[in-house]
């Protein structure tokens, strides 16, 4: 395994973690922005008014991308596999 292997399996590997967890945090995000507006409209400096809304967010993109981030997961997964043997023979 030369040098440039393993540099594409790390390169596809930290593309495949960002392209994974961007959805949740995406929204995370989103709605922590709302809260914080909503926030500093209203005088409200309530803690879990900051919290709750962006773990059920967070959960909520699990649940509606989970497939699809499963998916992707899978597919890298099963290209490491079946390159190893690539990768161990040289």
């Amino acid at each position: 395994m030369s040098g440039g292997d393993v540099l594409k399996v790390v390169q596809d590997s930290i593309f495949t973690v960002i392209l994974v967890s961007a959805p949740p945090l995406l929204l995370g995000l989103v709605v922590g922005l709302i809260v914080s507006v909503f926030q500093a409209v209203t005088s409200i400096q309530e803690a879990t008014l900051a919290f709750v809304p962006k773990i059920l967010a967070v959960f909520a993109g699990i649940y509606i991308f989970g497939a699809w981030m499963w998916s992707i997961l899978e597919s890298f997964t099963v290209g490491v596999i079946s390159n190893a043997g690539n990768y161990i023979a040289r």
